[in-house]
This record gives C-alpha cells, sequence and structure tokens, in this order.
C-alpha cells in the first residue's frame, strides 16, 4: 500500500541522525561540565528543557518524514552545520591521519575526550549535510542558509559561554561548569 511503512521505520535517517548529534553533543558537554548552549542566558532548567523539546520534536518529524517540515528540517540542519563549524572557528584543530579535521583542544574538554568529541562533532556534521543534500526537497534547501546563517550568533554565543563558565566556576562551582577549572 502507497504511503505506508512499517512501525519504527525513520523516513529521514540522515535528518534523525543529525537531531542524534545535536543530542550528543549538548550531551557530551553538559557532562563533562561545560554547561549548555544558551544556559548564561536561559539558565540550566530552561535551557535544558529547550534543546530536550527542540530535539525531540526534531527527531520525531525526521521520523514521520513529512514534507510540510521540510523547511523547519532544513533550517535545523543548516544551524547544526553552523553549530559544528563554530568548533573549528574557535578552537585549534589540525588535520588527522584522515585527512578529516580534529580539534587539538576546546572549552576546557580533557585531552582524553577529545577522540570521541571529534566523532560527535564528525557524526553530527555529516549527517546535517546529509540530512540537507539527500532528504530535504531540492526547493527547500535553501533554508538550510537561513539556519546556517546563525554562525555569527553562534561564535558570539560561544565566545560569551566560554568566559561565563569560568567565572561560573570561580564563583559558583558546580558539577555542570567543572571544564572551567581546568586551565
Amino acid at each position: 500500500m502507497v504511503g505506508t511503512r512499517a512501525p519504527g521505520t525513520v523516513r529521514r535517517p540522515w535528518t534523525a541522525l543529525s537531531a542524534v548529534g545535536a543530542a550528543a553533543h549538548h550531551g557530551f558537554e553538559l557532562t563533562e561540565g561545560v554547561g549548555l548552549v544558551w544556559q548564561p542566558e536561559l539558565g540550566l532548567p530552561v535551557a535544558g528543557a529547550l534543546w530536550a523539546g527542540q530535539i525531540s520534536i526534531w527527531g520525531a518529524v525526521a521520523a514521520r518524514g513529512s514534507r510540510r517540515w521540510d523547511k523547519l528540517l532544513a533550517v535545523w540542519s543548516g544551524a547544526a552545520l553552523a553549530g559544528v563549524l563554530v568548533h573549528f572557528l574557535l578552537w585549534p584543530w589540525r588535520i588527522d591521519g584522515f585527512g578529516i579535521p580534529a580539534l587539538t583542544e576546546t572549552e576546557g574538554i580533557r585531552s582524553s575526550k577529545l577522540p570521541l568529541y571529534n566523532a560527535i562533532l564528525r557524526v553530527w556534521g555529516v549527517a546535517s549535510a546529509l540530512s540537507i543534500a539527500r532528504e530535504i526537497c531540492p526547493r527547500d534547501r535553501k533554508w538550510a542558509l537561513v539556519g546556517f546563517a546563525t554562525l555569527p550568533l553562534l561564535v558570539a554565543s560561544a565566545t560569551h559561554h566560554f568566559s561565563w563558565i569560568h567565572e561560573q566556576a570561580s564563583s559558583n562551582p558546580a558539577w555542570w561548569n567543572r571544564s572551567g577549572r581546568r586551565d
């Protein structure tokens, strides 16, 4: 029957993986004591709720696969690409043995954790690019540029976040800001 799918089938696997990559990125940073994106502005509970809600909707819409949401999914995947790129604009990196960029330090994350962090960023970036290229209707791909255009805002936010996390680690030490104490 046309239009049916097996239960559990994800209609847009690259888009869903982009959402998973965003969740992995935020979860990794939070567990490593970097805090959450938008936490300085919104606080931990609100930033956590924002990301949990947005990523859940992103994954659910990707799984369903309706073309009605192509513009929004393109924006989110474009913003995800910008989110990955922020790391390589703000932190030192090198080309690894496979010819792929790899961060050499970032946000106070211990060097022993960088291989996993680089893997998360790579999967997130590739999934986001393939989401746009393979799963978004060609006429709606331009909406990814709207998401990617958040790059300057994300750079400013990350720059502010990093100075804020150091200040918080000194004045209000907590589990979520411990990376700010690793200088």
